[in-house]
């Protein structure tokens, strides 16, 4: 089954974050369980996984337990949110992020 047909959020570790990002859109959302804010933004991305539809995949991917891609990636502070275009970065935001302000930003992806 492709990642295109999945809906809700999907969970990425290291060994299928890479296929998961390659072709469309994808948003991931580098997180910790213990992270207060990430916890905010759960439910968020919830909500946006249903919103967004087939426009864009909506992943999350754990930075304890995957510290090897968040390392690549430079992630530092978190929550940090990736929008990745056929497996390049398009946009970064750091820290909690309205669904809105990231709906906006795939929408304005898919157009390109």
């Amino acid at each position: 089954m492709k990642a295109e047909q999945v809906t809700g959020v999907q969970h990425l570790t290291t060994d299928n974050f890479d296929q998961t990002i390659n072709n469309g859109i994808t948003l991931v959302d580098f997180w910790a369980e213990w992270c207060m804010p990430c916890r905010m933004q759960g439910p968020i991305i919830d909500n946006l996984a249903k919103s967004i539809g087939t426009k864009a995949v909506i992943a999350k991917l754990d930075v304890d337990h995957n510290p090897e891609v968040a390392m690549r990636y430079g992630i530092t502070g978190i929550p940090s949110l990736i929008i990745y275009k056929d497996g390049e970065v398009a946009k970064q935001f750091v820290g909690l992020q309205s669904e809105e302000v990231l709906k906006q930003a795939i929408e304005k992806l898919s157009v390109n």
